[in-house]
């Protein structure tokens, strides 16, 4: 009997549940496609290096999926909050009938079950179906080969889903459980006549608040958008603090203004049911202030997240095939106590003297050494700018060398490079950078043509700017600055970096991936303890040095780790606060309306058509949705400007096509949301229980 009147209720109020079900449905689809990610791969040809980074990726989408199992289950909790208060009247007919709160949770809980199993069913088709798409993007970041992959299911995905969400549901019974314990039925049957208590605000205090409110935030726009360069960790934690109280107080004021300013304009006031719509609207909002705040700040990550991840990946693809143009790179410098600065060490010699000749491995290369006149600083060089620049870069070491190097050198190293030469005047100096922010700075003096005085050389800029360019093989535009000089301008002796930059002899993938396990067996058993005998900290004539072997394959595959890593991250993370935020605005929405039936009653009784009412009802809910998402996209602009900062060393290319595709996301999931919200809202203030 149960059982009957349980399915019985879902059919009926079928169109009740579709956010409920919606929500669950894309919470199970999205938890099993993250987790079935290497499932996925492991379809996939990939290199051994490869399938490393696959297993930590997994590991951390575990770790992340904790997190994202918590929110879910609040969600979950909410909307059955939802459910619950649409039902009252239908409960209270139960006791009315004679029927005890122990059959009433008896229902409830044959209802969750049917509901979580139906869910769990079509969200897991749903996530294993869409999951076969995931293949394409783990094999796209992790450079996979496709051509044996199969339709595959992941048992492990399914029954860490199953077990997560039924542990989600076994808690929503309970919770159900209780609060029908708890139901009184005078309070159920008065429900439906009682709404949340609404306080007039002072519209005074309204407008200073907002005034407040919006003169912090653009301070805190300014601080991390435009005054990059002074930000440290307190102003860092100051603004977004800033950010999230203003964007409560914008709300709070908003919510005691909404009403008035509508009112303001009396011929669209006066329209239509436009009375009716713009009171419903600030009530809405009124009474929901902290909430939607919180959803601001939750689709605010959800863009700023989104939009990043597509764009650091993007850029990163572009910056291997840019910034590592060699297979490999040797650099080594050695550290003299008593002098207290960098002393040159031949690298080829070393190499040779351990046991290795390079040019057996390597066929075009070049080998050179930058120089560092060592009584002038950078300090020098910004001359006249350096009280400007100190105050605004504290944290910049304006103390160290100008790094020099031979014109010659750079030019051999361009070659290699396949990038343009330059030409330079005896009496000419020219600085290569790549790093947006620090070519500002260098930039200063350039535009005033400073001169440089290094080994007793006057020397004047042949640009007025800096020129494109980078040395060190990388997957980001890290080069920070570098002088080139000629070559009768450096003083020999004086060498401080030395540098080794080729290609192998071998091409293939096979042969180089041998060739570096080679090198890096040699380096660990035979070069690694000579070089820490010759030059370590226990050399009485040397304070230690440093060397690295840099390999375009471990570029690479660092490279591709870090993309995999923060687009998955981003892109799930991202998501799941979609899918809340649509969820938390969709149930609230309905439960709004179920308790502005009776408004919409009286509406039709003084003659408002049907067509009114229902385009009355679109406006409120979609400006209801639209309110926090505007607050979220300004404040998401400014975001990305503080992103595209803290990430301009790896570029970002491509941003417009992340913004076009995270705006594709909130599209599907944010619009699905809405437009559920204002069918299942048309139903409900239609048909009355």
């Amino acid at each position: 009997m149960l059982c009957k009147i349980s399915i019985n209720n879902i059919k009926k109020s079928v169109k009740d549940y579709a956010v409920y079900f919606f929500t669950l449905v894309i919470g199970v689809s999205i938890f099993y496609i993250f987790n079935a990610v290497g499932s996925q791969a492991a379809m996939l040809q990939m290199e051994t290096s490869r399938n490393d980074l696959v297993k930590l990726l997994t590991g951390i989408l575990s770790a992340v999926s904790v997190f994202v199992a918590i929110v879910l289950a609040f969600l979950i909790i909410y909307a059955s909050l939802f459910l619950m208060k649409r039902r009252n009247r239908e409960f209270a007919i139960y006791m009315l009938l004679g029927m005890g709160k122990g059959k009433i949770s008896a229902i409830l809980l044959i209802e969750t079950i049917i509901i979580g199993i139906g869910s769990l069913a079509v969200g897991l088709v749903a996530g294993i179906g869409l999951s076969q798409f995931m293949s394409a993007l783990v094999a796209n970041l992790f450079d996979a080969d496709m051509t044996s992959y199969k339709f595959s299911v992941s048992g492990t995905a399914i029954l860490k889903t199953i077990i997560c969400f039924a542990a989600m549901y076994l808690f929503v019974m309970i919770f159900n459980s209780v609060s029908v314990t708890k139901m009184k039925l005078i309070d159920l049957i008065q429900s439906g006549r009682r709404s949340e208590t609404v306080h007039a605000k002072n519209p005074v205090l309204s407008v200073i608040l907002f005034i407040i409110a919006s003169a912090a935030l653009a301070w805190a726009y300014y601080m991390v958008a435009y005054d990059f360069g002074t930000l440290n960790e307190v102003k860092v934690v100051l603004s977004i603090v800033l950010g999230a109280v203003s964007t409560l107080l914008i709300f709070f004021s908003i919510s005691g203004l909404l009403l008035r300013i509508f009112m303001s304009f009396k011929k669209l006031y006066h329209r239509g049911l436009n009375a009716f719509t713009f009171r419903q609207i600030s009530s809405k909002v009124n009474t929901m202030i902290l909430s939607m705040t919180v959803i601001c700040l939750m689709l605010f990550v959800t863009i700023c997240a989104l939009a990043s991840s597509f764009s650091v990946r993007n850029a990163m693809n572009i910056n291997l095939r840019k910034y590592c143009p060699a297979d490999a790179q040797i650099e080594l410098s050695v550290y003299d106590k008593e002098r207290k600065y960098d002393v040159y060490v031949d690298i080829e010699k070393e190499y040779k003297e351990t046991g290795l000749d390079l040019n057996t491995i390597f066929g075009e290369h070049v080998h050179f050494a930058s120089y560092a006149d060592k009584g002038k600083t950078l300090a020098d060089f910004f001359g006249p700018y350096l009280e400007e620049l100190t105050r605004k870069f504290a944290f910049f070491r304006f103390s160290a060398p100008m790094s020099l190097v031979k014109v010659s050198d750079y030019n051999d190293l361009m070659d290699l490079y396949n990038r343009d030469r330059i030409s330079l005047k005896d009496n000419e100096y020219m600085v290569i950078c790549n790093y947006s922010s620090m070519k500002q700075m260098l930039d200063l003096p350039l535009s005033t043509a400073q001169s440089i005085t290094v080994f007793g050389n006057e020397l004047k800029p042949a640009c007025n700017e800096c020129v494109d360019g980078f040395i060190d093989l990388s997957t980001s535009a890290f080069c920070s600055g570098i002088f080139i000089v000629p070559d009768n301008a450096v003083n020999e002796t004086q060498k401080e970096h030395d540098y080794f930059i080729g290609n192998y002899r071998s091409q293939g993938k096979a042969e180089i991936r041998a060739i570096e396990k080679d090198m890096n067996d040699f380096i660990e058993k035979s070069w690694t303890p000579r070089i820490n005998n010759l030059y370590g900290f226990n050399s009485t004539e040397y304070g230690g040095c440093y060397f690295s072997f840099s390999t375009r394959t471990e570029l690479y595959d660092s490279s591709i780790g870090m993309s995999a890593i923060i687009a998955f991250i981003g892109l799930y993370i991202g998501i799941v606060f979609l899918i809340a935020s649509g969820a938390i605005l969709a149930l609230k929405t309905l439960s709004e309306s179920v308790d502005s039936v009776p408004r919409y009653e009286m509406l039709r009784k003084i003659g408002a058509e049907e067509n009114s009412i229902t385009g009355s009802l679109f406006i409120q809910t979609g400006l209801f949705f639209l309110l926090p998402l505007l607050l979220a996209v300004i404040h998401s602009f400014f975001g990305m400007k503080f992103s595209s900062q803290v990430l301009e060393s790896m570029g970002t290319e491509g941003v417009s096509m992340s913004i076009a595709i995270t705006s594709m996301i909130l599209l599907l999931i944010y619009g699905g949301y809405f437009l559920i919200t204002f069918f299942c809202s048309k139903n409900i203030i239609k048909n009355r229980i």
